[in-house]
């Protein structure tokens, strides 16, 4: 891979658009139909539920508001707490995988909850109330999110260290300030010596002033 494409696939706002789509996708799936099961007549309150991703896994919306919030934070954070934020977000990945996987590989296990709200029935003998389940895409799709954003994660972690700071431009300005003024005091400093230098008095002036100034009636009160 070209150097350039490399760069640009591993800069900061790259990254960071991944981040948030994938915590975007992430909260859609979360409110789409994940399973839907058919209930054998008269052993339940309805002969058909939909069971939503959110419901199958309660922490899914969660993971994917604080990925949304990391991507946020990456934005300003400094090199080292950017590294907490990556393995943060290489472990949100995990779990968002994990949550497509469960309810790929135990489909009944994530909708317990719900068929005992409608049945009254709970534990193992929910698996008598149904005739037929069907898995929609969306847990699959959730597996791929959790994979792309923990890939996300380990790559601000290895090049995240190369991003330029959030701050820089303004702690730049601050200290220009700051030499100014130093540069300022260090000319006067300067001045000074030279004038003593020379067999001057640099504080002459001061009282010339403070003397025309009582002369006029404007000197300051003590």
């Amino acid at each position: 891979m070209p150097e350039t494409k490399r760069g640009t696939l591993t800069s900061k706002g790259a990254l960071i658009g991944v981040i948030v789509l994938a915590g975007g996708a992430a909260l859609l799936a979360s409110v789409q139909g994940w399973l839907a099961l058919a209930l054998l007549p008269g052993v339940a309150t309805v002969e058909e539920l939909t069971v939503t991703g959110q419901q199958m896994s309660p922490a899914l919306t969660l993971i994917a508001l604080a990925a949304l919030a990391a991507a946020l934070v990456l934005t300003l954070a400094g090199r080292g707490f950017r590294r907490v934020i990556a393995v943060l977000i290489v472990g949100l990945g995990a779990g968002l995988a994990y949550a497509g996987f469960r309810a790929i590989s135990a489909p009944l296990a994530g909708a317990s909850g719900q068929l005992e709200s409608v049945s009254g029935i709970s534990g193992e003998a929910q698996a008598g109330l149904v005739s037929s389940l069907e898995l929609s895409v969306w847990p699959a799709v959730t597996v791929a999110i959790g994979v792309i954003l923990a890939v996300a994660g380990v790559l601000v972690l290895v090049f995240g260290s190369r991003w330029k700071q959030g701050g820089r431009k303004y702690e730049s300005s601050g200290e220009a300030k700051r030499a100014r003024a130093a540069g300022t005091a260090t000319g006067d400093r300067i001045s000074d010596w030279e004038a003593l230098s020379d067999g001057e008095d640099p504080t002459d002036d001061e009282f010339d002033e403070f003397d025309a100034d009582a002369a006029d009636g404007t000197a300051p009160r003590q």
